[in-house]
């Protein structure tokens, strides 16, 4: 095999050290992807009856306060202004989240100053000091009202699991804001790819020593590759080993999309659905992610349902579980990765992390600084580590 490096996984965390190794340390780099896109699930696409760009995976959302990868994101694409609203539909009213002076003050129908408002949801939340599952902690930390508002039918829709039966530590903050503040990530950059996440996603691919193979399992080449070529591996860390200590726990979303015969179905990019008895999540209409696009249709749009449930062996993992069984199994699988001297595991699937789209750029970089440049630069050994954590 005539290359420097293999890359297992074309999303973000494997595309940027592709590319950095490329670019910066003059490597020929093959990437490989079981799916027949690149971009994992960052991908997104036109809707073909619309032309609306869709995000086949679910919404993403671009946001950092690490300047490092906001400049290292800015070579690839331009971003808009586009500033990420989310709203919540409860008991057929909406409220702004995250819960802010806005949503107290609609919800408790009546006018709060900050000061107000702090002192009733302290009040609230005394109810509970000695919190033992996430129930009891939501409420310690926002009080029973809010809880039961905004949080319980989502997180039970979430986990499908009732919150009385799931760890506390699963919920570690929940913000309150008390201004009128209602934009949803508070880091300092923030938009939307111009051109959208593919074209991002091809322009880092886009280098005459990076080759793309897709419809490609990186565990039908291992035996040929691994002890031959040094690899970064960004797939399921269970899956490369068998699954020999067991599954891990993920939960995996499906969605449900339609097209709809109006130019504006509900006015705003996601609306969170809060009562239990609606069966999703939430629904993420499109065109409101571009509203600078003025070539979408005016008698149409896009909306995507998104529902939550346990991932089975064959479902896209998400979000990991992160039970005390999946922790003891990781660092089972930690020290099995130890043991593979010239394999780097990284990404979401391969730390077994959730990592937003900034975070898996950040350890990327950070992969290529402090393993793979030593490595090549300098013949350092190149010792896994277990996982990039």
């Amino acid at each position: 095999m005539n290359v420097d490096l293999v890359v297992a996984g074309s999303g973000f965390f494997g595309l940027t050290v592709a590319e950095r190794c490329a670019s910066d340390l003059g490597l020929k780099v093959l990437v490989v992807d079981r799916r027949d896109h690149i971009g994992g699930n960052a991908y997104s696409e036109p809707e073909p009856e619309t032309g609306i760009e869709i995000h086949r995976y679910g919404a993403h959302l671009f946001h950092t306060s690490n300047e490092r990868v906001w400049e290292y994101a800015n070579r690839f694409t331009r971003f808009t202004g586009y500033q990420h609203r989310v709203f919540s539909t409860f008991k057929g009213r909406v409220y702004p989240l995250p819960i802010n002076l806005g949503t107290l003050c609609s919800y408790f129908g009546r006018a709060f100053t900050p000061d107000e408002a702090r002192a009733l949801v302290a009040e609230q939340a005394a109810e509970v000091s000695d919190p033992s599952n996430l129930e009891e902690k939501a409420i310690s930390l926002i009080g029973r009202p809010l809880y039961e508002a905004f949080i319980r039918g989502y997180t039970a829709k979430q986990w499908q699991t009732d919150p009385r039966d799931l760890p506390a530590e699963i919920i570690t903050r929940l913000p309150v804001r008390y201004t009128f503040d209602n934009r949803y990530f508070n880091d300092t950059r923030e938009g939307l790819p111009v051109d959208g996440y593919t074209a991002w996603l091809e322009r880092m691919a886009d280098h005459p020593d990076i080759e793309v193979r897709l419809g490609t399992d990186f565990l039908d080449l291992r035996d040929d590759v691994v002890g031959n070529v040094p690899v970064v591996y960004t797939g399921p860390l269970d899956r490369y080993f068998g699954f020999a200590e067991g599954e891990l726990g993920w939960r995996t979303l499906d969605f449900e999309l339609e097209v709809k015969p109006t130019g504006d179905f509900q006015g705003t990019p996601v609306m969170n659905y809060a009562d239990e008895d609606v069966p999703y999540t939430r629904i993420h209409e499109f065109r409101h992610f571009h509203p600078e696009r003025d070539y979408y249709p005016g008698d149409k749009t896009v909306i995507m349902r998104e529902y939550s449930r346990f991932a089975g062996r064959g479902d896209e993992p998400y979000y990991p579980i992160n039970t005390a069984e999946d922790r003891d199994r990781l660092l089972r699988y930690r020290t099995m990765a130890r043991r593979e001297d010239g394999v780097l595991f990284g990404g979401r699937l391969g730390t077994y992390q959730y990592l937003d789209m900034h975070m898996a750029i950040a350890s990327a970089l950070n992969m290529v600084d402090n393993r793979l440049r030593p490595h090549f630069t300098e013949g350092a050994r190149l010792a896994s580590g277990g996982t990039d954590e």
